[in-house]
Protein backbone atom coordinates (compact mmCIF):
# COMPACT_ATOMS: atom_id res chain seq x y z
CA UNK A 1 0.00 0.00 0.00
CA UNK A 2 1.00 3.80 -0.48
CA UNK A 3 0.49 6.70 1.70
CA UNK A 4 -0.54 10.22 0.44
CA UNK A 5 -0.43 13.16 3.17
CA UNK A 6 -2.86 15.67 2.49
CA UNK A 7 -2.65 19.07 3.47
CA UNK A 8 -6.31 20.36 3.20
CA UNK A 9 -9.81 19.00 1.37
CA UNK A 10 -8.71 20.47 -1.64
CA UNK A 11 -5.60 18.15 -1.30
CA UNK A 12 -7.82 15.07 -0.72
CA UNK A 13 -10.22 15.78 -3.49
CA UNK A 14 -7.35 16.49 -6.20
CA UNK A 15 -5.55 13.45 -4.62
CA UNK A 16 -8.99 11.46 -5.15
CA UNK A 17 -9.54 12.62 -8.90
CA UNK A 18 -5.95 11.70 -9.87
CA UNK A 19 -7.02 7.95 -8.04
CA UNK A 20 -10.51 7.75 -10.31
CA UNK A 21 -8.25 7.72 -13.38
CA UNK A 22 -6.59 4.72 -12.32
CA UNK A 23 -10.04 2.86 -12.00
CA UNK A 24 -12.05 1.07 -13.91
CA UNK A 25 -15.51 -0.12 -14.95
CA UNK A 26 -17.16 -2.41 -12.04
CA UNK A 27 -13.89 -1.34 -9.26
CA UNK A 28 -15.45 -1.66 -5.83
CA UNK A 29 -13.76 0.17 -3.32
CA UNK A 30 -14.07 0.14 0.39
CA UNK A 31 -13.48 3.46 1.82
CA UNK A 32 -12.24 3.04 6.16
CA UNK A 33 -12.08 6.11 8.03
CA UNK A 34 -13.77 7.45 11.52
CA UNK A 35 -16.62 9.77 11.23
CA UNK A 36 -15.30 13.34 9.73
CA UNK A 37 -12.29 11.48 8.12
CA UNK A 38 -13.45 12.76 4.45
CA UNK A 39 -14.41 9.68 2.73
CA UNK A 40 -17.19 12.03 1.33
CA UNK A 41 -14.53 14.65 0.01
CA UNK A 42 -12.64 11.82 -1.54
CA UNK A 43 -15.66 10.22 -2.86
CA UNK A 44 -16.30 14.03 -4.61
CA UNK A 45 -13.23 13.91 -6.16
CA UNK A 46 -13.46 10.44 -7.30
CA UNK A 47 -16.38 12.00 -9.02
CA UNK A 48 -14.68 14.49 -10.67
CA UNK A 49 -12.38 12.05 -11.91
CA UNK A 50 -14.54 10.13 -13.18
CA UNK A 51 -16.36 13.55 -15.06
CA UNK A 52 -19.65 13.15 -13.10
CA UNK A 53 -20.56 17.00 -12.74
CA UNK A 54 -23.45 16.44 -10.18
CA UNK A 55 -23.05 17.31 -6.82
CA UNK A 56 -21.88 14.18 -4.71
CA UNK A 57 -23.72 14.26 -0.85
CA UNK A 58 -23.50 11.77 1.41
CA UNK A 59 -25.82 9.15 1.38
CA UNK A 60 -25.95 8.46 4.54
CA UNK A 61 -29.77 8.19 4.36
CA UNK A 62 -29.99 7.19 1.08
CA UNK A 63 -28.13 4.26 1.68
CA UNK A 64 -26.07 4.60 -1.77
CA UNK A 65 -26.45 7.36 -4.44
CA UNK A 66 -25.99 6.61 -8.25
CA UNK A 67 -24.08 9.15 -9.93
CA UNK A 68 -25.36 8.38 -14.21
CA UNK A 69 -25.13 4.86 -13.18
CA UNK A 70 -20.56 5.31 -13.72
CA UNK A 71 -20.56 6.14 -9.84
CA UNK A 72 -22.27 4.12 -7.41
CA UNK A 73 -21.56 5.73 -3.60
CA UNK A 74 -22.70 3.78 -0.59
CA UNK A 75 -22.65 4.65 3.20
CA UNK A 76 -23.52 1.49 4.84
CA UNK A 77 -22.90 3.02 8.38
CA UNK A 78 -26.95 2.66 9.29
CA UNK A 79 -27.05 -0.90 7.69
CA UNK A 80 -27.77 -3.07 10.76
CA UNK A 81 -27.31 -6.88 8.70
CA UNK A 82 -26.07 -8.24 5.19
CA UNK A 83 -29.81 -9.48 4.41
CA UNK A 84 -30.75 -6.03 5.35
CA UNK A 85 -28.45 -4.37 2.87
CA UNK A 86 -29.70 -7.44 0.38
CA UNK A 87 -33.43 -6.69 0.73
CA UNK A 88 -32.48 -2.77 0.01
CA UNK A 89 -30.79 -4.27 -3.25
CA UNK A 90 -27.42 -2.19 -2.47
CA UNK A 91 -25.36 -5.91 -4.12
CA UNK A 92 -27.15 -5.71 -7.30
CA UNK A 93 -24.63 -2.63 -7.93
CA UNK A 94 -21.52 -4.52 -7.88
CA UNK A 95 -22.46 -5.81 -11.18
CA UNK A 96 -24.00 -2.36 -13.16
CA UNK A 97 -20.53 -1.80 -14.55
CA UNK A 98 -20.17 1.42 -12.52
CA UNK A 99 -17.58 2.35 -10.03
CA UNK A 100 -18.78 1.55 -6.52
CA UNK A 101 -17.21 3.72 -3.56
CA UNK A 102 -18.60 1.83 0.04
CA UNK A 103 -18.03 3.58 3.28
CA UNK A 104 -18.91 1.74 6.41
CA UNK A 105 -18.25 -1.56 4.12
CA UNK A 106 -18.23 -4.17 7.22
CA UNK A 107 -21.79 -3.90 8.04
CA UNK A 108 -22.08 -5.81 4.64
CA UNK A 109 -19.31 -7.69 4.81
CA UNK A 110 -20.80 -10.60 2.93
CA UNK A 111 -22.23 -9.25 -0.07
CA UNK A 112 -18.68 -7.68 -1.07
CA UNK A 113 -17.11 -8.97 -4.16
CA UNK A 114 -14.05 -11.07 -3.97
CA UNK A 115 -11.69 -8.71 -5.29
CA UNK A 116 -12.56 -5.21 -3.62
CA UNK A 117 -9.88 -2.07 -3.84
CA UNK A 118 -9.20 -0.66 -0.20
CA UNK A 119 -8.80 3.41 0.66
CA UNK A 120 -8.10 4.31 4.88
CA UNK A 121 -8.59 8.07 5.52
CA UNK A 122 -6.97 8.53 8.60
CA UNK A 123 -7.66 12.49 10.19
CA UNK A 124 -4.19 13.62 11.47
CA UNK A 125 -5.36 17.11 12.25
CA UNK A 126 -7.61 19.65 11.43
CA UNK A 127 -6.94 19.46 7.93
CA UNK A 128 -4.48 16.84 7.41
CA UNK A 129 -5.18 13.35 6.14
CA UNK A 130 -2.88 10.51 6.04
CA UNK A 131 -5.20 8.72 3.08
CA UNK A 132 -3.72 4.64 2.34
CA UNK A 133 -4.49 3.41 -1.08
Amino acid sequence: MSVFISKSREDTENFACKYAKTLQRGDVVLLDGDMGAGKTVFAKGVAKGLGIKEEVTSPTYAYMNDYDGRLFHYDCYRIETPEQAERLGLADYFDMGGVCLVEWAQNIAPLLPRTVKRVRIKKLSENEREIEF
